[in-house]
This record gives C-alpha cells, sequence and structure tokens, in this order.
C-alpha cells in the first residue's frame, strides 16, 4: 500500500511560524532581559547608599522600592519595612522622586537584543524551513529561494541502471545513441581524425516508444550524470526566469562533464517564433537563452544535449540547424520483431508459461507502441492473479490485448435474443466479407460478447508479417469488410441498426485518404487535396482545396464507399447458406477463433 503523504504546506506558513516566534520573544523574553538588569540588594545596603547621598532616583512602591545609584548606571532594588522617617531622609540626600525608574539598556545593546537577534532568529527559522521543503520536494529549490535556478534531476550511478538491453525493438535508433557513448567513452580516436560528436540529438516519435528510456540507457551505458528536465518546468510566470534556468542548467552540466543533458517535450519551449505583437516573451527569451548556450559550449567539450518530442514540426528552425540539433533520431513504432522483442523484455519481469507464443502475441499487437506492450504483460499478469494463478499464460496475454483493444468484458450486458442474433450477423458478415476477398487479413477471432468500450462484438484480424505499403485494391477490399457487417444486417433482416457506427467512420476515413492523400482518385491524378500535421500525434488533416473541388471530393467518397457495400453485399448473397450457418454458430459459442472459422467455412 503506498504511504499517504500530508499535502506540503506553503512557504508564507512556515514564516508565520518565525513571526509568532519573534512576536514572543519582545513581549515575554525582553521583559525578562530588562529584569535582571535590576540588582536585589538589602535594606541596610539602602539605608547606607542614602546616608552616603549616593541615591539617584526613586520610586516608592506598595512592595518594594527601586532606586538608582548618582550615575544612574545602576538600577536596585529593596523591601518595605516601618521606617516613619524615610522619605525625610531621601529628601536630604538629594533623591529624586520619581512614578517609574528608567530601566533602558544602552541604545546598541537595545537594538541588537530588540530587532537584530529577533530578525536573525527569523530568517534562520525561514530558512531552515525552505531546506527542508526543498528536500521534501525532492531536491527542487523552493519558490522563493529557487527562482532561476535549474530543476534538473541527476541521476545517480545505480546498479539497477537502465541499459541498451532493456530496451528493445528500436535497433536503429541505438545504434545511433551508440555512437555517442562510445564517444564519451574515448573521446580521443574521434580527436585523433578531427572529428566532433553532435551537440545535440533529437529523438522524434510517437507517445510511449521509449525516447525517454533511450536518452536514460544512453547515460546508463555511458556511466556519466545525466541531467533531466521537462521543457515546461523552464516556462516561469515572471519573464527572465526561464533563461536564468537555462544559464544555471548549462552551467551545472560543464562541471560535471562528461554528462548528457536530456531535455523532454522540447517543444514546450521551442516552438517558432512567430513575431506577433503580445506573444509569449518568457518563453521566447527562454528560447533565445538555449540557443546561445547551444552555441556557447564547444564541441569535444563532454556534454551532449539529448532533446525529445513529438512535435517535430513546431520547433524553431533556429533551434534544428546543424550546430544545434545537429542529428535526428526518429524512434518509431515497433515492428513485428520489435514488438516480440518488448513483450519477451516486460516478461522478464513476470512469471510466463513456457509455452507462451510471443510472436502471435506480437502479430495480434499490430501497431501498439513500447508502452502500450508493457501495459498488455502486466494486464496478463494481473488476470493470472485474479484467477489464482502463480504464471501468466497465452490466454492471459491474449485477453490482455482484447481488454486494451476493445476495454474489458461488461458482465451485467445481458442482450436480448433477437440483439444477439444481430449482432452475430453482424460480425460474421465482417469475417466473410473479409475471408472470401484475395488480399483481405486472416480472422484470428470473432466474439459477441460485449466490451466496456461500448463494442457489442468485434471481429480481430492480424497480419501475418510487416505491411509497409497497401495496394489499392487492398484498401478497396478494407472498405467492403468494414461494410461487410451492415451488409449483412440487411441482407438477413432487411433493416439496419445503429451497430455499424464505427465501421461507417472507418470506412469513411480510409476512402477520403484514398482520394486526398494517396492520389488513388482518377479525378485530381496525384496532386495532394489535404496536408496533415501532427504526425505522431494522431495527424490532424486540413483540406487544401476550394469549395467546389471539396464537394466534389464528398462525391467520390460517397460512390467509393457504396461501391464497396454493394460488393460486400453481394458477397454475402453468394455465400448466404455459409452466413447462416457460422451466425448461428457464433451465437451459441458466443466467441470463435480463426481456425473454426475457415474449418466451417471450408467444409
Amino acid at each position: 500500500m503506498n504511504e499517504v503523504k500530508n499535502p506540503k504546506k506553503p512557504l508564507i506558513y512556515y514564516y508565520g511560524i518565525a513571526l509568532l516566534v519573534l512576536i514572543l520573544f519582545n513581549f515575554l523574553a525582553m521583559p525578562y532581559i530588562m529584569q535582571e538588569r535590576v540588582e536585589e540588594v538589602d535594606y541596610g545596603t539602602f539605608m547606607t547608599m542614602t546616608e552616603k547621598k549616593d541615591v539617584g532616583e526613586v520610586e516608592l512602591q506598595d512592595n518594594q522600592i527601586l532606586f538608582s545609584n548618582k550615575s544612574g548606571d545602576k538600577v536596585y532594588k529593596t523591601g518595605i519595612l516601618n521606617d516613619p522617617g524615610l522619605v525625610d531622609r531621601l529628601h536630604a540626600s538629594g533623591a529624586k522622586f520619581t512614578s517609574e525608574i528608567v530601566t533602558e539598556m544602552s541604545p546598541a545593546l537595545s537594538i541588537l537584543l530588540t530587532w537584530a537577534l529577533p530578525m536573525l532568529i527569523f530568517i534562520g527559522i525561514g530558512q531552515y524551513m525552505a531546506r527542508k521543503m526543498a528536500r521534501k520536494a525532492g531536491g527542487q529549490n523552493s519558490m522563493m529561494f529557487g527562482m532561476g535556478k535549474s530543476n534538473a534531476k541527476v541521476y545517480v550511478k545505480s546498479s539497477a541502471g537502465i541499459k541498451f538491453s532493456d530496451v528493445a525493438g528500436e535497433d536503429e535508433a541505438k545504434e545511433n545513441l551508440t555512437e555517442i557513448v562510445e564517444y564519451l567513452h574515448d573521446p580521443g580516436k574521434y580527436k585523433e581524425i578531427g572529428a566532433s560528436m553532435p551537440k545535440g540529438i533529437l529523438l522524434v516519435g510517437p507517445p510511449g516508444t521509449g525516447k525517454t528510456m533511450l536518452a536514460k540507457a544512453v547515460a546508463g551505458e555511458a556511466d556519466v550524470p545525466f541531467f533531466s528536465i521537462s521543457g515546461s518546468e523552464f516556462v516561469e510566470m515572471f519573464v527572465g526566469m526561464g533563461a536564468s534556468k537555462v544559464r544555471d542548467l548549462f552551467k551545472q552540466a560543464k562541471e560535471k562533464a562528461p554528462c548528457i543533458v536530456f531535455i523532454d517535450e522540447i517543444d514546450a519551449i521551442g516552438k517558432k517564433r512567430d513575431g506577433q505583437l503580445g506573444g509569449n516573451d518568457e518563453r521566447e527569451q527562454t528560447l533565445n537563452q538555449l540557443l546561445t548556450e547551444m552555441d556557447g559550449f564547444e564541441g569535444n567539450n563532454g556534454v551532449i544535449i539529448l532533446a525529445a518530442t513529438n512535435r517535430p514540426e513546431s520547433l524553431d528552425p533556429a533551434l534544428l540547424r546543424p550546430g544545434r540539433f545537429d542529428r535526428r533520431v526518429p524512434v518509431e513504432l515497433p515492428d513485428l520483431k520489435g514488438r516480440q522483442e518488448i513483450l519477451q523484455v516486460h516478461a522478464k519481469k513476470i512469471r510466463v508459461d513456457r509455452n507462451v507464443d510471443f510472436l502471435k502475441i506480437a502479430r495480434m499487437a499490430s501497431g501498439a507502441s513500447g508502452a502500450e506492450l508493457a501495459n498488455i504483460v502486466n494486464e496478463a499478469a494481473l488476470r493470472a492473479v485474479r484467477d489464482g494463478r502463480k504464471r501468466a499464460s497465452q490466454e492471459d496475454l491474449e485477453e490482455s490485448i482484447e481488454v486494451v483493444i476493445a476495454g474489458y468484458q461488461k458482465k451485467n450486458a445481458i442482450l436480448t435474443d433477437q440483439e444477439k442474433r444481430v449482432v452475430a450477423y453482424h460480425e460474421i458478415g465482417h469475417a466473410l466479407v473479409a475471408a472470401k476477398q484475395t488480399n483481405s487479413v486472416p480472422v484470428q477471432k470473432i466474439t459477441i460478447v460485449p466490451r466496456t468500450s461500448g463494442a457489442l462484438g468485434y471481429t480481430m484480424q492480424i497480419e501475418e508479417g510487416n505491411h509497409y505499403l497497401m495496394s489499392k485494391e487492398e484498401i478497396e477490399n478494407k472498405i467492403a469488410t468494414f461494410t461487410g457487417g451492415r451488409a449483412a444486417e440487411e441482407v438477413v433482416f432487411g433493416s439496419i441498426t445503429t451497430g455499424a457506427s464505427n465501421d461507417i467512420e472507418q470506412a469513411t476515413k480510409l476512402a477520403r485518404a484514398m482520394i486526398t492523400k494517396y492520389g488513388m482518385s482518377g479525378e485530381f491524378d496525384m496532386v495532394a487535396m489535404e496536408t496533415t500535421t501532427n504526425q505522431y500525434l494522431g495527424g490532424d488533416s486540413t483540406l487544401t482545396c476550394s469549395a467546389q473541388t471539396q464537394a466534389l471530393i464528398d462525391k467520390k467518397v460517397v460512390e467509393l464507399v457504396k461501391k464497396q457495400h454493394e460488393k460486400a453485399g453481394q458477397i454475402l448473397v453468394e455465400n448466404r447458406e455459409k452466413l447462416d450457418e457460422l451466425s448461428r454458430y457464433l451465437y451459441e459459442k458466443e466467441t470463435i477463433t480463426g481456425e473454426e472459422f475457415m474449418k466451417i467455412l471450408n467444409s
């Protein structure tokens, strides 16, 4: 169980405590210090000093007598006795009667005790509390005392540090970065030929592909200090604070050289400067300082700058020019072999059965990133624990992929018999159209068990190997497969349902891409009709054509989807007996494998 930590108190809380101590000191301690200056004597001494006319001022109180000597530098007190002639004797001695003996100390001592000492206590308590707060915050400087200082975390050398062996599926990226490690180990062989290492290396790729882990692996292999900071940590409220943090970071890096400085999400400060009035002055000043610092240190001094982003197109050109970020290392989604290796790396952290086929799991997890594959392995381990088993099985891994794709099974979702029949025909319609087309992906699994994502069923298709290109025919077949579910409803029931909403969205997206991006329409030849930005964050498409052309594109999209929809319906009509037989089987079993499907289809 995680420890529940108390919320951190603001710095003003601690200074409030210090102020309270200061007030209590002045009201309680100072009177006591003043009182210590009054010397207590017996009544005989008082009478002797009176006879010698050595009494300067005297105050007769109800329970004591306060008096000072002639010079006034000492104050005494004594008790009250029955002495009727006391007032006359005091008057004869030349003593002055007063209602308050002056007990003030010297001005210098008064300032020291009243102001200087309490202020020192106040500042000391504040500094102590600030340092204590900074330690609790993980070594970061407090807001009041840490303005302008870098919050970079230094990863200390550890026996369990990340190495290249812990990073799988990114062989090309590791090969690029291995050169950096060799340079940090033996810079002499590079200096001998006159070569210098890149000052900066930019890691670009989709989220979850392991950019940060690769940077840590470089530091682990090189066995050097590793400064890590996020780009957003440079951005401050006050103009100039971010630039100060950049200066402080590079100052620390030069002191620790050779070392690696890693800036995650550098697009937070490295965006293009647009020059618009009222722009973000703080961010632009921080970027300018970063550009200056990257120009300010010489090559071969042992400071390597690594940065990561999934929005490279938004970075300022001045940041990407040679001499600053000299090299760009793509960290893409892993291929089939890479997915298999990543699964095997993460499977070492849990107990798995020996007969697990990681290649099959990798095929089923097509398009998954490294972080998603790690999550799949963890989900499999959690499922094994829920079932009371000591090891994760092949079934656990396959089910965890379905959890990532479609969510958990909905145990309380009860479909009516009619809805169940409709969903069974819908899913078999997808699978049958896919199987009867030459270039379609084989069917892996068909289920009509509702999932938490909202899907009442789904048909899983997997790639046999790496697939980097798609022909026009393959895309058309894929569109036909998407429309197969709705076509089955029309052929069998003569009506349609809302179950095809996601199929319609996917088919439309593919058809539009064929026309606007891939140049697969005879009408527009090889003219791009849209541009794509944020390619690593899902890709936002924007049409770059006139309104008339957009209307023509919409017409072509409708024609293309309609043609494939009709083709799917024709395939199902020609194979109506198999459609009914497979749907009845799925209705009874609820989940069938690709092997069962093909066995019935080919029988």
